[in-house]
């Protein structure tokens, strides 16, 4: 939920992947998530290889995508591997904050 992803983040310094598009992701993301798109993560999975001790939130739209890439990095090493329930689409509908 967003609340639990709220208190990884402030508590646990969790990462924040943006799954969306490139174009998604800059009409507004959350503060300081990395942008990886789903269609090209397997390429870019070693990019998060620094973040393996620390837990991961993916985020997508609506909750979609986020399971098959949570497979892909928990089958690359990946243990504390989040969704975050309703993507942005939840995260807008909680009245969070979203940065351009």
């Amino acid at each position: 939920t967003t609340q639990q992803a709220t208190a990884l983040i402030n508590k646990n310094d969790a990462e924040v992947v943006d799954i969306r598009s490139k174009k998604e992701f800059a009409a507004g993301h959350i503060v300081d998530s990395i942008n990886i798109p789903h269609d090209s993560m397997q390429k870019r999975l070693v990019e998060l290889d620094k973040y393996k001790d620390r837990p991961i939130i993916l985020v997508c739209a609506n909750g979609q995508h986020a399971g098959s890439v949570a497979k892909q990095l928990k089958a690359a090493g990946h243990e504390h591997v989040h969704r975050l329930a309703g993507g942005i689409g939840g995260w807008r509908a909680d009245n969070l904050p979203l940065v351009k």
